[in-house]
């Protein structure tokens, strides 16, 4: 997709390009690979943001791996979290005695996956990792979660594209990009 395509028209500006994306997912699989050496991870998408991070990471890991997926939701059609977190889909397999490395495409206040590491936790994995695309920490209201993985700190504003969206759009996007408040106004 061509940087001058329409839907590009409703970014203030590109915070990370599509080759970034590429170089530091493939740097975070290898260190994946070299920490997990000899195991066997169950990576945990979650669901629908971090589709296509989740999809080139895991290709990028070169160990065999587990895929499962779980839709959580503490948005809806928001820009901002409710601070109410829902299980839409659960895992299909039981996680007990696993390492499980949860897949996220953004972490905001953290809310969210404090709870499903405690969540997880009690299901009797037996480690837990949070590998994510984007860590916003401006925002984070639960300091003591760790993110183990990160492929970009990025600043306090509203991001879209590489799976991320607003009300299910934009998510298409190759590039990250900082979503213009004109689209989204006081939601």
């Amino acid at each position: 997709m061509e940087q001058s395509a329409k839907i590009y028209e409703d970014l203030d500006r590109i915070l990370v390009t599509k080759e970034e994306i590429a170089e530091k997912v493939r740097e975070l699989g290898q260190k994946i690979t070299k920490d997990y050496a000899g195991k066997e991870p169950v990576l945990v998408c979650i669901l629908k943001g971090a589709v296509l991070f989740f999809s080139d990471l895991m290709r990028e890991i070169d160990l065999p791996v587990t895929a499962d997926f779980m839709a959580i939701s503490s948005y809806g059609s928001a820009t901002k979290t409710s601070g109410v977190v829902r299980v839409l889909k659960d895992l299909d397999k039981d996680i007990v005695g696993k390492d499980v490395i949860i897949v996220e495409d953004i972490v905001d206040t953290g809310v969210t996956l404090n709870y499903l590491k405690s969540m997880l936790a009690h299901r009797g994995a037996a480690s837990i990792r949070i590998a994510a695309l984007l860590d916003k920490t401006a925002r984070r209201t639960v300091p003591d979660l760790k993110v183990d993985y990160v492929c970009f700190d990025i600043p306090d504003a509203f991001v879209v594209g590489y799976g991320l969206d607003y009300d299910q759009t934009y998510r298409n996007l190759p590039d990250i990009g900082v979503l213009s408040p004109k689209i989204y106004g006081d939601k």
